[in-house]
């Protein structure tokens, strides 16, 4: 941008950043004193081409600068130095017949954003496209700009790039020289065309192809929504509103993945399980979220959500949990950011779920027992909601699974998708292909099964199978077999399938396992079971205890009950000798321990 009233008017459009160029070469050089008042949601960005740090600076300065684009030969360093302004860094790369990813890797700590150009004559504004399939191969799980000629004619091939695996990390669309009257003068019609258009492109998007992801309404197809008392309503709206743009924040995301990183220990294994697979005559890959800190996958959601409480001016913390993993790690990330916290939990949990409850009470939090009902999870869940209604100002309430009202299952779902986004590097760095052909998890509210299937929900060719547990047996009358015996009602703020009798009471559920006995599971499950997308199993008590001592003593590694379930399908489903199968061992099996023991009279 160059002149005062166009600029004025192409802000009207609301785009998410406007740029200004300061390089004296450039005919778009921005040579005014000051940027005209625009919306403070737009981002000023300033263009610079190996200018000097004093240069910058001074700019950013200046014009109040909220990011800054490097068009030239900026060195990590640079950036580094540049990241103490407080300013979005976007570093940019020119592609043309082909590009070096490694180029990338020394600016992953020190950039928030890449963009890809056209490699032309000149630094930008070459008005022409590059081949973008050569982003396939894009091998960071950084966010990045797509730019180089880009105008109302491309928008078809937007359409087909927006369909493709390409677009995966593509944040922004940068759009310059094809929408001028000359340089620096954009054209308005232009633009609002190109917008009108380009959201008819995404909302195609959404109808046809994102169908298996939760809607604008909060719906996964028939299931979902927020069924919620009034006094709830300030709570989750104010979660809904800004729970998408805080996750989109360049500095959560970075927080957030260096807590992943240096505190949690991730990326987490993917073991090809040797002994395990030759037994069963096909390919078995354990995605080792055992052994995550706190020795389960809850604890990347409680990462996120604790910085997403954070963020909303929230100090009282407070979970519900079944098998205690999930109120461990709540526990654990609220000790981490000194904020109150109390998880309740069914009294049969309590004392089945020892050790777990010893470790909540050492990490400074309080245990409060569920003693109505089954007095397991679902009435653990409803005295947590309780509390939540009886305080609904300070308090943020950190659901532990896929469950609750949107946008809860989107939200745990999105934190822990981190487990399905490092199967396919770590799958394509151990087979050659990101793609296997089944992912396999234990679901009781669903949210390691979430994680595990996100980045694959839309890949037809990868078979999705969701293990529930079957307790004494499906038809005994003791099971929780959802999916099996569920039919559509509403259970803690969502409408999803849910064990019921014929008047509407809720069923209570049974398993040996704590954290799978749920009478109800996450609407995004719901919609995969009715939709078909996802082939449902029911495990025994039986079978699950025994494929978790199979485990121990082919493998060496001790599984927590439920991810046993996942284990226990092979000895009834075959698979083919080259068919990869990837399983989440979504825990360890120390917490286990007491009941192994009684189990096998060991």
């Amino acid at each position: 941008m160059k002149y005062q009233d166009n600029i004025k008017h192409v802000a009207t459009l609301q785009p998410d950043y406007l740029g200004f160029i300061f390089y004296e070469k450039s005919a778009r050089n921005f040579d005014s004193e000051s940027i005209p008042d625009i919306d403070e949601a737009i981002k000023k960005t300033g263009v610079f081409v190996d200018a000097t740090l004093e240069f910058v600076i001074d700019k950013i300065n200046k014009h109040n600068l909220q990011a800054v684009q490097l068009h030239g030969n900026e060195s990590p360093e640079y950036c580094s130095t540049l990241k103490s302004e407080k300013v979005e860094i976007i570093k940019v790369f020119s592609v043309k017949d082909e590009f070096n990813f490694e180029r990338l890797k020394p600016y992953e700590a020190v950039c928030d954003f890449f963009l890809f150009d056209t490699k032309g004559k000149h630094p930008g504004g070459n008005g022409y496209t590059f081949d973008w399939n050569l982003l396939s191969d894009y091998p960071s799980t950084k966010p990045f700009f797509l730019s180089g000629g880009i105008g109302l004619e491309e928008i078809e091939d937007i359409k087909q790039f927006t369909n493709s695996k390409a677009s995966k990390y593509c944040y922004a669309l940068d759009v310059n020289s094809k929408f001028e009257i000359e340089p620096g003068l954009k054209n308005i019609e232009a633009l609002k065309a190109f917008k009108k258009n380009l959201s008819e492109v995404l909302d195609y998007k959404k109808e046809h192809v994102m169908n298996y992801n939760v809607n604008e309404k909060g719906y996964y197809g028939e299931f979902g929504g927020a069924f919620i008392p009034e006094m709830l309503y300030p709570n989750v709206e104010e979660l809904r509103q800004n729970y998408l743009k805080v996750m989109a924040e360049p500095d959560f995301i970075k927080e957030f993945d260096q807590l992943l990183k240096d505190y949690v220990g991730r990326p987490s294994p993917l073991y090809f399980a040797k002994r395990l697979s030759e037994k069963y005559n096909t390919k078995i890959y354990l995605k080792r979220e055992d052994l995550n800190h706190t020795g389960a996958h809850k604890i990347n959601n409680t990462i996120g959500q604790i910085l997403m409480a954070k963020r909303l001016g929230k100090h009282r913390i407070i979970a519900e949990t079944g098998a205690g993993q999930h109120g461990v790690a709540t526990a654990t990330v609220c000790a981490l950011m000194g904020l109150e916290c109390i998880v309740y939990m069914g009294e049969i949990d309590i004392a089945r779920q020892a050790p777990n409850v010893a470790r909540m009470k050492m990490l400074g939090a309080k245990v409060v027992p569920a003693l109505s009902g089954s007095r397991t999870l679902k009435d653990a869940t409803n005295e947590a909601i309780r509390d939540w209604i009886n305080n609904p100002v300070d308090t943020h309430y950190i659901i532990g699974s896929a469950i609750g009202p949107h946008p809860y299952p989107d939200m745990v779902t999105r934190f822990q998708s981190v487990i399905s986004e490092e199967i396919k590097w770590q799958l394509k760095e151990q087979t050659g292909n990101e793609n296997p052909d089944y992912l396999v998890a234990c679901i009781g509210g669903g949210s390691n099964a979430a994680g595990t299937y996100y980045h694959y929900l839309h890949e037809p060719e990868v078979g999705i199978i969701a293990v529930e547990a079957a307790g004494l047996g499906v038809d005994s009358g003791e099971s929780a077999a959802t999916s099996v015996l569920g039919k559509e009602g509403i259970i803690h703020g969502c409408k999803t399938l849910l064990m019921q009798t014929k008047d509407g009471q809720i069923t209570e559920p049974y398993s040996i396992s704590a954290g799978l006995d749920y009478p109800g599971v996450g609407p995004m499950h719901a919609h995969l079971a009715k939709t078909g997308r996802a082939e449902f199993m029911a495990i025994t008590d039986d079978d699950a205890m025994n494929a978790g001592l199979e485990l121990c003593k082919l493998e060496g590694i001790i599984p927590a009950i439920e991810s046993s379930h996942a284990l226990a399908i092979f000895e009834q489903r075959k698979f083919k000798p080259n068919d990869v199968v990837v399983v989440s061992l979504s825990g360890r099996g120390d917490k286990d321990l007491n009941n192994y023991i009684e189990y096998f009279k060991i």
